[in-house]
């Protein structure tokens, strides 16, 4: 690799030299991977209004891969179980507020927010080894991503979407109209529980690219900025991956050719695709409702 690589107006040649060096293809491969996952599941999670709990579970990644850091297990497992057990948790005191009609789920989600972070604190204080990569539990490891990692997160991603796709059609119907779907048959609770599930899964899985910090660029901001266009599903989903993908391709991208982290060019592009969308979707509203008024 060049010292001090840098990009030039030949693109093929510097797409060339990204592709040169393994650990640059694990990245892409990997980036490409937690991408897609994270804008579908995102999408899912956005339009359920369930942008809190996504957030609870991306802090989870934290307590948990210091507590298999503590235990001696790989971080990876720390990750999958803390974000699934949590996910548990939040899909188990979800399904009471719905039987009673209250409004205890964001005390619930908070609750289990802040058990992590105190669990956490508590592992790093246990063990001062764990301060040395907490830079890489926080932000990530882009660049340091392993075959066995890229091939653990396509086996994930092959399961969750796959799962997604199977039940998509009564999981959007309960995320539309919760009360109309369970009237007709639709198990609701269980299918809360199983996104909570796979929510869980896909935070796991994307935290260990983008950190517990900046797992939140990718579930967010590409879903919300394609809900900010459009309301066809089919399109909001397709428009989720590609700007998913795009942050992540160039945010790599950028930082091989220069002296900043991948995870502030990821977070920064993902803000500003999200701002774009929102002032398009405003200016195409607008638009319409001046041509219906004339």
């Amino acid at each position: 690799m060049n010292a001090s690589p840098s990009i030039s107006w030949d693109l093929l040649a510097d797409m060339r030299e990204l592709l040169a060096f393994p650990f640059m293809v694990n990245a892409l491969e990997a980036g490409t991977i937690v991408a897609v996952l994270a804008a579908v599941v995102g999408w899912y999670m956005v339009l359920r209004r369930q942008s809190f709990a996504g957030h609870t579970l991306s802090v989870m990644a934290f307590p948990g891969a210091a507590g298999a850091a503590l235990t001696g297990l790989p971080t990876a497992a720390g990750y999958y179980l803390a974000c699934t057990a949590a996910a548990l948790a939040i899909g188990g005191g979800r399904s009471r507020d719905m039987r009673s009609d209250g409004g205890g789920e964001s005390a619930t989600i908070g609750t289990v927010q802040a058990a992590g972070l105190a669990a956490g604190y508590l592992f790093l204080s246990l063990d001062k080894g764990v301060l040395g990569g907490l830079e890489s539990l926080l932000f990530g490891t882009f660049l340091g991503i392993s075959r066995d990692q890229v091939l653990t997160l396509l086996l994930v991603a092959v399961v969750v979407l796959g799962v997604l796709a199977l039940v998509a059609r009564p999981l959007l119907f309960a995320t539309i109209d919760s009360h109309n779907a369970q009237a007709r048959g639709v198990p609701v609770r269980a299918l809360d529980v199983g996104f909570l599930l796979g929510l869980g899964l896909a935070v796991a899985a994307t935290s260990q690219i983008t950190g517990a910090l900046l797992v939140f660029a990718l579930l967010v901001a590409p879903a919300a900025s394609a809900q900010a266009l459009t309301a066809r599903p089919a399109l909001a989903l397709a428009l989720s991956v590609a700007f998913a993908l795009l942050v992540v391709w160039l945010g790599l991208a950028l930082a091989y050719f220069s002296i900043y982290p991948v995870g502030f060019f990821t977070t920064t592009l993902a803000f500003a695709i999200y701002l774009l969308a929102r002032l398009a979707g405003g200016w195409r509203r607008r638009r319409g409702t001046r041509g219906r008024e004339g």
